[in-house]
C-alpha cells in the first residue's frame, strides 16, 4: 500500500509538472496580440462591408432597376423604339436605366435591349456599340448578341468582323433554330470576303447537321452556286 501510495504521489507530482495548453495559448495571444487584433478586425470590416453592400446597397438597386426596365420592354413589344431607348418624359428609356444603375442585371440587359432597337431602326454603328457592350457569355441571348453583330458587320460592310461574330454565335450546336441561322449567314459572310471553301463548309453543316432547319430547303443551290455539287 505504501509503495502504491508513493506511485500516486508521485504520478502527482509529475503531472503537475506538465506544462498547461492554455497558458501556451495565452502567452502566443499576448506576444502576437496586435497581429491578431488587425487581422481580426480586417476581417470583420470586409464581412460587413460585404453584407452591407449586397443586401443594403446592390439589392435594392437590383429591384429599382428592374422594374425601371420593364417599361422600355412594353414599348419595344409596341415597336416604340425610339421612346424605349430614350424614354418618354416620365419613364427613362434603356440609354438612362443603363447608366443609372451600371453594374446590375437589368443595366447590362439595357444593352441588349438597345442593340436590337438600333438593329431595328437601321442604326448599325451603335447597334454593335451597345451588343460589344452587352455581358451575355454562357446565355441564350449571348449567341443572339454574336449573331446580331455579324448581322451589324455585315450591313456595315465588314465581312471579315462579321464572320467572327458568326462563328461565335454558331458554337451551340444544340441550338436547332439560331445555329442553322447563323450558319446560313456565316457562309454569306464568307462569300462576300470570297472564301468559298469556307463558305462552302458552313452551308454543308446545315445540310448535315441541320437538315429540318428552313435553312436546309435550298441549301443544294447555294452550295452549286460555289461549283460544289453535294456530296
Amino acid at each position: 500500500m505504501a509503495n502504491r501510495a508513493r506511485t500516486q504521489s508521485g504520478t502527482t507530482r509529475s503531472s503537475g509538472n506538465e506544462p498547461n495548453p492554455l497558458d501556451k495559448v495565452i502567452e502566443f495571444y499576448e506576444q502576437y496580440s496586435k497581429i491578431i487584433n488587425t487581422v481580426t478586425s480586417v476581417v470583420a470590416i470586409v464581412v460587413i462591408g460585404y453584407f452591407s453592400y449586397t443586401k443594403l446597397y446592390k439589392g435594392p438597386r437590383e429591384e429599382k432597376a428592374a422594374t425601371a426596365i420593364a417599361f422600355p420592354q412594353l414599348l419595344m413589344r409596341i415597336d416604340s423604339l425610339n421612346l424605349a431607348l430614350n424614354g418618354d418624359g416620365q419613364h427613362p428609356g434603356l440609354a438612362k436605366i443603363a447608366k443609372k444603375y451600371d453594374g446590375t442585371e437589368s443595366a447590362n440587359l439595357c444593352r441588349y435591349y438597345s442593340g436590337v432597337c438600333y438593329m431595328q431602326m437601321g442604326d448599325f454603328k451603335n447597334a454593335i456599340k451597345q451588343l460589344q457592350d452587352f455581358d451575355g457569355k454562357g446565355t441564350m441571348l449571348g449567341y443572339e448578341a454574336w449573331g446580331l453583330l455579324g448581322e451589324a458587320y455585315m450591313e456595315t460592310n465588314n465581312p471579315k468582323k462579321a464572320i467572327e461574330y458568326f462563328n461565335k454565335a454558331t458554337k451551340d450546336k444544340s441550338d436547332v433554330m439560331l445555329t442553322p441561322l447563323y450558319l446560313y449567314q456565316e457562309g454569306l459572310a464568307y462569300e462576300a470576303n470570297k472564301q468559298t471553301a469556307e463558305a462552302g463548309k458552313a452551308f454543308k453543316r446545315i445540310r448535315d447537321e441541320y437538315p429540318k432547319s428552313p435553312q436546309a430547303r435550298n441549301i443544294d443551290i447555294e452550295l452549286a452556286s460555289l461549283g460544289d455539287i453535294a456530296d
